[in-house]
């Protein structure tokens, strides 16, 4: 008895992406299409490539004709495939392809990634819109507004980007779309594409302007000015 049981529990395991069960509805897979897919994983996997309708059918609650007619279902809907394979003897034999099941479920990782990007994007924006009104203490005319999507749609600047000029801006008090508008141009004239690399441009105009003031030794002494001032360049 004891060695009966060893021997069951010693059936294996079957190595499945995670993602196929929480994505199958997704797929529009139903519960038993999806044990039917993990059956076949689990024969390929112990080394039989075409389980017949027989075997697969003993390991569900459903009957040989049900079990048929899912597979075809299956091929039809191009969540499995019949493909024709040869042995080192030149002995040809089919076997199940499962190769548009990892496909699909790539093609839906893909879709619900990109769909997770425009989520984050629609809320930076939103966010992007928000920082603006606060700052100018008003609504944004449709203008305004309009000058806001061109340069995320047109020019390809990043929310933090923008949000990174518009804080020069008011730093620098200059506030308007104009001074922002000529900072963002800089900006990208000069590759600059992350708040790193904006704030690194910041310190070399900043050292580059004390630098300027030590070599000429008759001018009054003024403090260091902290912002570029990016309309007069």
């Amino acid at each position: 008895m004891k060695e009966s049981m060893l021997s069951w529990i010693q059936e294996g395991t079957v190595s499945i992406p995670a993602v196929l069960l929480s994505q199958y509805k997704n797929m529009n897979l139903n519960e038993l299409e999806l044990v039917l897919l993990l059956n076949i994983i689990m024969f390929a996997e112990k080394g039989n490539e075409f389980p017949t309708p027989e075997e697969l059918s003993s390991k569900m609650t459903i009957s040989f004709t049900e079990c048929t007619d899912m597979l075809r279902r299956l091929i039809q809907k191009g969540f499995i495939l019949i493909t024709d394979e040869y042995a080192p003897d030149g002995i040809r034999f089919e076997k199940y392809s499962l190769k548009p099941l990892w496909e699909k479920l790539i093609d839906l990782f893909l879709i619900l990634q990109q769909n997770e990007k425009n989520i984050v994007k629609k809320s930076d924006e939103t966010d992007l819109y928000t920082c603006f009104e606060k700052e100018f203490g008003r609504p944004l005319s449709p203008f305004e507004c309009e000058t806001l999507g061109m340069w995320m749609d047109d020019d390809r600047h990043e929310p933090l980007i923008i949000k990174a000029a518009l804080r020069e801006a008011v730093m620098s008090g200059k506030l308007n779309f104009r001074y922002i508008d000529r900072i963002l141009f800089e900006w990208k004239k000069n590759g600059i594409k992350t708040i790193e690399q904006a704030k690194s441009q910041g310190q070399k105009f900043r050292q580059k302007q004390v630098k300027n003031r030590g070599s000429q030794e008759d001018l009054p002494k003024v403090a260091p000015v902290p912002f570029y001032n990016w309309l007069e360049q």
